[in-house]
């Protein structure tokens, strides 16, 4: 089952709060920030764990992450 919230950002997913815990995508950007990293649901992808609490910095990451995701796929009509 997924988490709680999943978090958006120009339209791209790039992490959400699962279990208490705030996990983002695992891309480059992620892996130069953040050290640890969890799996958010039985069968899902490793996700990175956010453990700062400076709000601009996580600010920073998400805007320095987004080029890296992939384009949201579009809906069918």
């Amino acid at each position: 089952m997924m988490g709680e919230y999943l978090l958006y950002s120009s339209g791209k997913l790039f992490g959400g709060v699962y279990d208490d815990r705030f996990l983002v995508k695992d891309t480059k950007a992620s892996r130069a920030v953040l050290s640890a990293s969890e799996i958010p649901y039985d069968g899902a992808s490793e996700m990175m764990l956010v453990d700062i609490e400076d709000r601009d910095a996580v600010a920073d990451l998400v805007i320095r992450m987004l080029p890296e995701l992939p384009e949201p796929k579009r809906r069918r009509k």
